[in-house]
């Protein structure tokens, strides 16, 4: 007589399904902990910003590099990214996650620096990241460093400026400065972490007489894209805001996006270019998913690590 099969009971069924689920988020924190977090990638936009008439200009963006110690398969891209030959490099901060790893990112970003530069700090560039249990970042943004518990560990922010300074890098730390490219001028205005509350709005860089007048193009910089800020740059006239921060909400939702922003921002404006509203003024913004991670969670899933690419272009008459 052929023996009957029982069918599995209701526990053995639910243990296998947690199993299973359990395997598949081992799976995930391995995937973006091994593989994509070095998963480097270049994402390119196009912008018609430019006086009519001008040549295309190319905007290397960086940010969020947060180097540790030890991290090749990333000061090797950086290096490479040198093959580009951009006409500027922007980099909106966060480029530290250790004390001791200021000379590696300066190694690593010396062949970029032998093209025009302008930079902004993030937090970590002033303190290394402490440890925050991820879920916190759906009750709002990270703290700031007076109102954890933990004193935090003081970065030599003075060292890596001066860093960026020798390279010919302009520091844009609350201050507005102008400078002439590919006979353009770009008038730059840039705001210290709006994270920390430290932004000091310099306005624009002032000169002749009707220079407003004169073809120029007006770029704001900041590290952190708060609404604040975003409003305040498209108020007073930028044709482009860069901004990092986010990470692009680090761990996304394949189909979905980003969670968290860490920030103000919408989650949809987590990470790539977007048209921002204020003052009835429209301005496009650049917000980069960043290159690194915190080193207290070194992952990332669905939102690869990035330098962005914007070609700009010469604006037509009649947009003009």
């Amino acid at each position: 007589m052929p023996r009957m099969r029982t069918a599995p009971s209701r526990f053995t069924t639910v243990k296998a399904a947690a199993g299973l689920a359990v395997a598949a988020g081992v799976g995930a924190v391995a995937y973006g902990t091994f593989i994509e977090r070095n998963w480097f990638s270049i994402r390119e936009e196009r912008l018609a910003i430019l006086p009519p008439g001008s040549a295309p200009f190319t905007v290397l963006h960086l940010s969020d590099i947060h180097l540790s110690l030890g991290q090749h398969k990333r000061t090797s891209w950086l290096r490479e990214l040198a093959s580009l030959a951009p006409d500027l490099v922007v980099n909106t901060g966060d480029n530290l996650s250790h004390p001791e790893a200021i000379a590696p990112l300066l190694d690593a970003l010396g062949p970029l620096m032998e093209f025009p530069g302008v930079f902004v700090p993030g937090s970590n560039d002033y303190f290394a990241p402490s440890f925050r249990n991820p879920l916190a970042y759906f009750s709002g943004p990270s703290k700031l460093p007076s109102e954890n518990r933990k004193k935090p560990i003081a970065l030599d922010t003075e060292a890596l400026h001066t860093g960026f300074g020798m390279g010919g890098w302009v520091n844009l730390t609350n201050r507005a400065q102008s400078i002439p490219l590919k006979g353009i001028r770009f008038d730059f205005s840039g705001v210290d972490d709006p994270h920390l509350n430290r932004e000091r709005y310099a306005g624009w860089p002032r000169g002749a007489v009707g220079q407003d007048s004169a073809p120029h193009v007006r770029i704001a910089v900041a590290h952190a894209p708060y609404q604040r800020v975003l409003d305040h740059f498209t108020a007073d006239g930028a044709d482009l805001i860069l901004a990092g921060h986010t990470h692009g909400g680090q761990v996304c939702v394949p189909g979905y996006g980003a969670l968290v922003s860490n920030c103000d921002l919408p989650t949809w404006r987590a990470r790539g270019l977007n048209d921002w509203e204020s003052g009835g003024r429209t301005t496009p913004v650049n917000v980069s998913a960043g290159i690194g991670t915190s080193r207290t969670a070194p992952f990332r899933f669905a939102c690869r690590p990035e330098a962005v690419v914007l070609t700009l272009t010469a604006k037509t008459l009649s947009s003009t």
